[in-house]
């Protein structure tokens, strides 16, 4: 694996949880999941709507409903 660099990215408190209770192994699974998904969408050829479109579909097969995401939303 080559050098890895540390940002900072807001996620849901779901997502949040999820990684704070992982293991360390886990964890660096869901960093390099997460640099790879982040390296797609930058060089995807997918307009932003179509990539928001997956990844909403992606969120809904995970259970977000739309009352979930209203609640995520009104969080400051």
């Amino acid at each position: 694996m080559s050098a890895m660099e540390t940002i900072a990215i807001k996620v849901t408190p779901e997502a949040a949880k999820a990684f704070r209770s992982a293991s360390d192994v886990q964890r660096r699974k869901m960093e390099l999941l997460l640099s790879l998904r982040l390296l797609d969408a930058a060089d995807s050829r997918q307009s932003l709507e179509e990539i928001m479109r997956g990844i909403s579909k992606s969120a809904q097969a995970r259970g977000l409903t739309q009352k979930k995401l209203k609640e995520i939303l009104k969080e400051k």
